[in-house]
C-alpha cells in the first residue's frame, strides 16, 4: 500500500449511535497487503482533518480494511465529518503502522477492551484464531447499544466462545472482575489493552504483578499530559553527521523540520508513532503515548514530537 491511498467507502454500519464502521476498498478493486494484527491507519476525512484510526477487519483477508469512528462531542470535523460519509463515497488513507503487536513467544492472549478500544483488537482476535492460539476477549460497555460490532462478536463461529461481553458493570468493579481473569495467565502470557485512559491504567495495575509489565501491550487513543516545566536543551546528531541543537521550547521533530529535514509525522502528540526514529547513543526522556513499556526501557527508539534526552547528545537515525 502507497503512504497515500484514496479507497472507496464500500460498506457502512451504524454499529451503535456514536460509533460506526467505514469498509474500505481500493477504487481498482486490487487486495491490499496484509498488515499486523493491531495496526492503524492516518484518515484524512472530507473536511481535509487527518486522525488515525485502528483497523478492526481480520488482517489476512485482503479485500478491504475496517475501521470504526466513535463521534466525539468535542469533534474539530474530524469524526463528525466520517459519521457523514456514505457508500461510494472516496477517502485518503495512509499505510498501516504498527504499535500494538502480537508477542510471537505467549502461551496465552487477553484481549481486554473498554467501548471503542475493542477495534484493534478486534483484528488482534481474528489473527488469533487463524493461527489457532489460545485467547479470550473481554469487552467492556455502558450499555448492549454501546457495544460495536456486537453481532460479529455473538454470532461468529470464531468469536463465540472466545468473547465475553461485561455490560454496565462501573468501574468500580473492574478491579474484582480482571483479578477473576489472572488464574489463567502465566509469566508467558500477554495482556492487551484499549479504552479509556483510567480503564488502561487499572489493567496495567492488575495484570503486570502477574505477567510482567514488558508483557502488558496498550494503545492510547489521546496524548498524556506532558510536563514542559524542566525542560533543558540538548544536542541531536543524526547518523549522517548532521549535528542540531535542540532549545528547551522545541522538539527534536520542529528542529529538524526547521532545517529542512523531512521527517514523517501525523499526530504530533506523541500518539500515533510516525515520527518515531531509532537511537543509536544517549538516553531518551520519553515522554511519548505510543511506545510500550519494554521498548521505552530498552531506550532503542524515540518518539520525535514530544519525547527529549536525559543525556546531552543524542545520536538518532531516522526512519
Amino acid at each position: 500500500m502507497s503512504e497515500n491511498l484514496l479507497v472507496q467507502v464500500v460498506e457502512v454500519i451504524e454499529e451503535t449511535p456514536m460509533i460506526r464502521s467505514l469498509r474500505l476498498a481500493k477504487l481498482d478493486g486490487t487486495p491490499f497487503p496484509t498488515y499486523e494484527a493491531g495496526a492503524h491507519i492516518d484518515v484524512f476525512g472530507p473536511t481535509g482533518v487527518l486522525r488515525q484510526y485502528s483497523l478492526a477487519s481480520d488482517p489476512r483477508d485482503p479485500s478491504s480494511v475496517v475501521i470504526a469512528v466513535k463521534r466525539e462531542a468535542e469533534s474539530r470535523g474530524g469524526s463528525a465529518a466520517l459519521h457523514q460519509v456514505a457508500v461510494g463515497d472516496h477517502l485518503k488513507i495512509g499505510k498501516p503502522r504498527n504499535l500494538l503487536a502480537l508477542a510471537e513467544d505467549a502461551d496465552r492472549h487477553l484481549l481486554v477492551a473498554g467501548g471503542i478500544g475493542v477495534t484493534p483488537l478486534l483484528s488482534m482476535a481474528h489473527e488469533l484464531h487463524s493461527r489457532g492460539a489460545g485467547f479470550e476477549l473481554h469487552y467492556f460497555a455502558r450499555a448492549r447499544d454501546e457495544v460495536a460490532f456486537i453481532d460479529l462478536l455473538e454470532n461468529r463461529a470464531e468469536f463465540r466462545y472466545r468473547v465475553t461481553l461485561h455490560i454496565g458493570n462501573p468501574r468500580t468493579e473492574h478491579c474484582g472482575i480482571f483479578e477473576s481473569l489472572t488464574s489463567s495467565l502465566t509469566a508467558e502470557s500477554h495482556v492487551y489493552t484499549c479504552g479509556p485512559v483510567g480503564f488502561m491504567e487499572q489493567v496495567s495495575t492488575v495484570f503486570a504483578p502477574v505477567v510482567g509489565e514488558s508483557h502488558i501491550h496498550i494503545e492510547h487513543f489521546t496524548a498524556g499530559e506532558i510536563d514542559t516545566s524542566g525542560n533543558k536543551p540538548f544536542t541531536v546528531e543524526l547518523d549522517s553527521g548532521e549535528v542540531f541543537e535542540i532549545p528547551a521550547d522545541q522538539s527534536i521533530l520542529s528542529v529538524l523540520e526547521d532545517n529542512g529535514i523531512e521527517v514523517f509525522k501525523s499526530c504530533q502528540e506523541g500518539v500515533c508513532g510516525s515520527c518515531i526514529s531509532g537511537v543509536l547513543e544517549g538516553t531518551p526522556d520519553h515522554r511519548d503515548s505510543c511506545l510500550s513499556a519494554s521498548d521505552k526501557a530498552g531506550g532503542k527508539e524515540i518518539a520525535l514530537c514530544v519525547s527529549r534526552s536525559l543525556s546531552e547528545k543524542l545520536v538518532i537515525e531516522l526512519y
